[in-house]
Parts: C-alpha cells; structure tokens; sequence
C-alpha cells in the first residue's frame, strides 16, 4: 500500500458509508476499488464488511430519532439478523465464491422492483386491513411476524456471505411491512446492517484473511461518510430517496452481470 493507494481506500471508505447510510450499495464501491487496488477477493471481502461497520453504525445514530418508535421491531429482528450474519459468514468461508455470486442479480432487480412498488403495496396492505376491520393510525407499525422474521434471516445470510446492496434488500421489505415512512425504514436498514455485519466480522476475524491496514481505512472514511449521509438523508423527500435507490438497485445489477 502506498500513500495515494491508503487515500483512495479512505475516500472509498467515506463514499461507501454515505451511500449505505442513505440507500445502500456501497459495498458496490469499496469492494471493485479494493480489487482495483490488488487487494485479493477473498481478502477484499473481509476486510470491507469489517471496514464498514462503523458506517453503518453511524448512519443508524443519524437515524437514531426515526428508531426510537420501532424498538419493538429492532428487538424482534435482532436474533435473526444476529444468527444469518453468523451463517453468510461461515458460508463464504465453505462454499465456493460463485455459489452466491450467481443469484446477486436476480436479488438486486427484485430488491428494486420492491422498493418501486412500495406505495402501491403498502397501499393494498391497508385496504386489506380496512375490509378486515383493522383500523391503522397514520404512522402505526404493522405486526413484524414470522414471515418478516424469515426473510431477514435470509437476507442477513445472504449479507454475511457477499453484503453488495444487502441494504436494499432490507430497505425494500422495511418500506413495506412498516407504515412508519421510508425514513423510518432507512434507519432500521441502518442498523440491522450494522448488526449483520458486525456478526460476520466475528467470524472473519477469527478464520479469514485481514487486511488491517485497508479495515482501519475503511473505518475511519465509512464512520465520517456515514454520519454525514445520514444528516443529509433525512432531509430528503421519500419520493427522491425511493428513485435513487431504484437506480443504483439496477446499475448494481447490471455491474454484477457484466462480471
């Protein structure tokens, strides 16, 4: 590593935690730089989940008052977001690279089309719940069931084992399931993702190749990216974050074909 090398693993740091702390994907930038940079696969991986955890963790401490009225699901979510990290990590140490690498994109469009089609749903969601009897007040939470529970599981898995557009994937079912508002939303992806990541790390740590050098400059560019993409992500429309998150869902897509 050289002086300009550890510069653009700092700058990719912050990109990065800006991105995730707004719409996710940022693993989408740090990852590609780190291999443009020499950093082998296997290693790149690693040390980027662990280098973007303080990221995470600061955009969820931005999101800190859109969490406050979904302690209840953050508790819920917590154990299947903790054990899938756990199991994507021990995957990606197991199994061969292309096992998951094959079906990235099918996840990154279908995360897309979720988060495109977030009003519409959420809106057939109260219908349902008005012809049932069900009487919602504006901003209440939808009950977080078993069927959300599995399926951040499965994402949590999948986010141990790669964790590109991860944030997405959450984001996109959050918008749904909860009627709190894609910010409120934002903020719970924030720190589930922290959590998911954190969990990996644990398992990296203690059988997986680490880059050091590159964690500690993810760290410090992804924390600083992460506080400063959530002070400017609250402030924007739900309709302006629901578009870029669709684009980079599909320009991710895309990227991950042309591999």
């Amino acid at each position: 590593m050289t002086p300009l090398s550890d510069a653009a693993v700092l700058a990719a740091g912050f990109v990065a935690g800006a991105m995730n702390s707004v719409v996710g994907a940022g693993t989408l930038l740090s990852f590609p730089a780190l291999l443009a940079l020499g950093v082998p696969p296997v290693t790149a991986n690693v040390s980027n989940t662990l280098g973007l955890v303080p990221g995470s963790l600061a955009g969820a401490y931005g999101y800190r008052r859109e969490l406050r009225p979904l302690r209840s699901v953050l508790r819920t979510l917590l154990l299947p977001a903790v054990l899938g990290g756990l199991g994507g990590a021990l995957l990606l140490i197991v199994l061969p690279a292309k096992t998951f690498a094959a079906v990235v994109p099918v996840l990154l469009l279908l995360a897309g089309a979720l988060v495109a089609a977030q009003p519409a749903l959420a809106k057939a969601v109260a219908r349902r719940a008005a012809r049932q009897g069900v009487v919602r007040e504006p901003g209440a939470q939808v009950h977080v069931g078993p069927v959300v529970v599995g399926l951040v599981f499965l994402a949590s898995i999948y986010g141990g084992y790669f964790g590109a557009a991860m944030s997405i994937i959450f984001l996109a079912l959050f918008g749904i399931v909860l009627d709190s508002g894609l910010q409120a939303a934002n903020g719970l992806k924030n720190m589930l993702t922290a959590v998911v990541n954190l969990s990996a790390s644990v398992v990296f740590i203690i059988g997986a190749p680490v880059d050091w050098v590159v964690v500690v400059l993810l760290a410090l560019g992804s924390g600083v990216g992460g506080l400063v993409g959530s002070r400017f992500g609250r402030e924007l429309p739900d309709w302006v974050l629901r578009t870029a998150i669709v684009v980079i869902a599909v320009l991710a897509a895309v990227h991950q074909l042309r591999k």
